[in-house]
C-alpha cells in the first residue's frame, strides 16, 4: 500500500562528515535555524563501516551493507580483479566492478530506481569522487536521471550534465582545500540549474565539506570553521529559493551527513608490524598483491583477506591484534549473531556486514571519548599514511565518527522537535520515497521518519572477548533494522 504524499519536491542537503555537535546558532546559523523548523534525529547514526561509499549507498538504498553489497571505501573483490583491492574513489576501479556484476554491483534497489518507475526524476550535484557520485543513483543513465560531478565529465554516468553546466557557469572550479569555490559553484548549480531549471521529483546536492577539512586541516582549525561557514551559508541560499517558491509547503527538504570524524592522535605501521610477526602483506593503497599472504585497507579500521594460509592465518592475526593495546574492535564471519566464528570476535551479522563480499576479519583501532586540541570529544589511532596526525577519520564505531546530522522538514513531522529515538541514514530513502507517496523497494531496511512516530528501542550491549582482550558493541534493535549507536575495546 502506498503512503499519502506530503510533498511533490524533496531537496535533499548532505554535508559530507558534519558532526551534529556542530551544528550550532554561532558556526551554522542556517542549519541550526532550520533544525528548529524541522524534526532533528539527534542520535541519527550512520553504517558501519562508517565511511563515505558504504554510506553513500546507504542512504541511495535505504538498506545496510549486508543487503547493498558495499562493503568498504575500498575493498578485495576478485570478481572484478585479483590484481588489488579495489578503490571506489577511482572510476576505473567502479567501472571493473559494474562489469563483473553486470551492472548489479549495488545489489539492493536504490531510491533512483524507485523514481524512475514511477515516472520521477532525480538530479544529483556531486562534488565527491566519481564512486560517491556512481553510487548515490547507480543507475542514473537507464533512469533518464541526471548526475553532475563537480570533478569533470570523467566522473559521472551523465558527461552531459557536466558539458552542460560549463556552459552555462564557466570552468569547474580550481581543486584547494578548503574547498571554498566548490562548494559556492557547487551551490549556484545546485539552485540556479537544478531547482530552478531542471525542476526534479528529488533534488540532492553533496558537500565534499566539512569532510575535507576535517581529514587536513583538523576539526576545529580556523580554516575548517571558515569552511563550515560557509557551506552553512550555501544552505542558507538554497533554503531561502525553496521558502521563496509559491508552493513551498509542498517541498520537503531534508539535511543530512553520512558520518562524523574523530581526531586521529597517532598513526600506526600496522603493515609493518604484522610483517614483523610473520604475515606479508600489501595495503590497498599499493594497488599491487605481489608476495602478499594478506591484502588489507587502513584508516581508524579496515578488513584483512586471507591470500595464502586460510583461517589458520587468520586466526593468528586476530590473536596477535587481540594482544596489542592498539587493537579496538574485531569482527568475523559466522558465529551465534553475536559472537563470530573466531571465538572472542563479533559476527559480522551483529553490525550488518555479513555480506558475500565481506572479508574474514575486521578491525578498528582503539578509540577514546577523550577530546582533542580544540576541545572536540573523539581520539583514535589510525593505520599510518591515510591522513596527517592530528587529523580527522572516520569508518570505525566511536560514537562521534557514528552519530550523524539527520532534519526533515515537510508535513507530516513535528516542527521544532528533537527527537532523541534511534534512527539512521537508512531511513533517508523510504522517507523520500514516502514524502512523494511512494512505497519503499523491497530491499529497504530503514523506515519512513515521517508519519508514525519511531518506535522506542531500549539499547541492547553485546560483549565478548579472549583472555584480557574484551569489546563491548551497543545496538538497537528497531522493527526489523538495527541502528549501531557505539562500540569500543573495553579497558
Amino acid at each position: 500500500m502506498s503512503p499519502s504524499p506530503v510533498a511533490d519536491k524533496v531537496v535533499i542537503c548532505v554535508f559530507d562528515g558534519l558532526r551534529p555537535d556542530f551544528v550550532t546558532p554561532e558556526l551554522m546559523p542556517n542549519l541550526a535555524r532550520f533544525a528548529g523548523q524541522g524534526t532533528w534525529f539527534r542520535q541519527a547514526r550512520s553504517v558501519f563501516p562508517s565511511m563515505t561509499r558504504v554510506a553513500t549507498t546507504a542512504i541511495a538504498t535505504g538498506a545496510h551493507p549486508r543487503v547493498h553489497g558495499i562493503v568498504g571505501n575500498a575493498f578485495y573483490f576478485p570478481q572484478a580483479t585479483t590484481a588489488h583491492a579495489i578503490d571506489l574513489s577511482r572510476w576505473d576501479d567502479v567501472s571493473l566492478a559494474i562489469e563483473a556484476t553486470g551492472g548489479r554491483f549495488v545489489a539492493a534497489e536504490p531510491m533512483g530506481d524507485v523514481l524512475a518507475r514511477a515516472g520521477k526524476r532525480m538530479a544529483v550535484v556531486h562534488t565527491g569522487s566519481a564512486g560517491s557520485a556512481y553510487l548515490i543513483n547507480p543507475n542514473v543513465r537507464e533512469n533518464g536521471h541526471w548526475t553532475f560531478s563537480l570533478l569533470g565529465r570523467e566522473h559521472t554516468r551523465t558527461p552531459d550534465a557536466v558539458d552542460e553546466v560549463i556552459a552555462r557557469f564557466g570552468p569547474l572550479p580550481p581543486r584547494r582545500l578548503p574547498r571554498f569555490e566548490e562548494t559556492d559553484y557547487a551551490e549556484r548549480v545546485f539552485r540556479e540549474h537544478v531547482l530552478e531549471t531542471i525542476r526534479p521529483d528529488v533534488a540532492l546536492i553533496w558537500f565534499n565539506e566539512p569532510d575535507t577539512s576535517f581529514h587536513y586541516r583538523f576539526l576545529g582549525a580556523p580554516e575548517t570553521l571558515n569552511v563550515i561557514r560557509t557551506v552553512d551559508d550555501a544552505f542558507g541560499r538554497i533554503l531561502a529559493w525553496v521558502d521563496a517558491q509559491p508552493d513551498a509547503e509542498r517541498y520537503a527538504v531534508i539535511a543530512a551527513s553520512d558520518h562524523g570524524q574523530i581526531t586521529m592522535a597517532d598513526a600506526l605501521p600496522l603493515s609493518e608490524l604484522l610483517r614483523g610477526a610473520g604475515h606479508e602483506g600489501r595495503r590497498a593503497a599499493e594497488r599491487t598483491l605481489e608476495g602478499a599472504q594478506f591484502t588489507m585497507t587502513g584508516g581508524d579500521m579496515g578488513e584483512i583477506r586471507i591470500l595464502d594460509g586460510g583461517t589458520a592465518r587468520r586466526d593468528a592475526i586476530a590473536h596477535w591484534l587481540m594482544e596489542q593495546p592498539f587493537t579496538g574492535m574485531l569482527f568475523t564471519p559466522g558465529g551465534d549473531g553475536v559472537e563470530g566464528e573466531l571465538p572472542g570476535t563479533f559476527s559480522l551479522s551483529l553490525v550488518d556486514l555479513d555480506h558475500e563480499r565481506a572479508p574474514e576479519l575486521v578491525f578498528t583501532l582503539r578509540s577514546t571519548d577523550d577530546p582533542d586540541e580544540y576541545g572536540h570529544p573523539g581520539l583514535g589511532l589510525m593505520t599510518k599514511g591515510d591522513v596527517p596526525v592530528g587529523g580527522g577519520m572516520h569508518g570505525g564505531l566511536n560514537r562521534h565518527e557514528l552519530n550523524t546530522t539527520l532534519v526533515l522538514r515537510s508535513a507530516g513531522s513535528a516542527e521544532g522537535l528533537v527527537d532523541e529515538r534511534p534512527a539512521g541514514i537508512i531511513d533517508i530513502a523510504p522517507t523520500v520515497l514516502a514524502a512523494l507517496g511512494l512505497p519503499a523497494a523491497a530491499t529497504m531496511t530503514g523506515r519512513s521518519l515521517l508519519g508514525a512516530p519511531l518506535p522506542s528501542a531500549t539499547p541492547r550491549i553485546c560483549e565478548t572477548g579472549r583472555g584480557t582482550y574484551r569489546q563491548r558493541i551497543e545496538v538497537a534493535e528497531r522493527d526489523g533494522s538495527r541502528i549501531l549507536l557505539q562500540g569500543g575495546r573495553v579497558d
